[in-house]
């Protein structure tokens, strides 16, 4: 029970993350719009980096390949987008406050079951070593 509970987990945090890297994509001059509204700076590059990283990172979470460091790689993005894109504490206007703070706490939960993916298979990774 507990491997396929963790298999679920890690498969749905794979496509949590799949379909928002392929928008940003499909979406550019959306999410390109949004970023600049938050101030952001770099936002061509910064844009491309993080659909990439999204898309590679859920590839690589379906196939169970470098999960720690996919699932801490993409801890570390949530909390960047979190501070530059959900921070409901800057007005901004056409921005509802209540919606970025609602998405923060939310992704703050993302954040927390990608760190426990990490662990359990950091977890893994050490009694696989050990047996050798």
């Amino acid at each position: 029970m507990k491997l396929a509970l963790t298999h679920t987990g890690r498969c749905l945090l794979a496509f949590y993350f799949l379909l928002p890297g392929i928008m940003k994509f499909v979406s550019w001059d959306m999410h390109v719009a949004l970023m600049e509204t938050h101030g952001m700076t770099m936002v061509p590059v910064l844009l491309a980096i993080a659909g990439i990283i999204q898309i590679a990172a859920s590839i690589c979470l379906f196939l169970n390949k470098q999960v720690v460091v996919c699932a801490l790689g993409l801890a570390v993005m949530v909390l960047l987008i979190n501070l530059n894109l959900h921070d409901f504490w800057n007005i901004y206007e056409g921005v509802d406050a209540k919606h970025e703070t609602q998405n923060f706490f939310k992704n703050m939960g993302i954040f927390a079951g990608l760190l426990l993916l990490a662990a359990a298979n950091m977890d893994q990774s050490d009694s696989a070593q050990e047996e050798k």
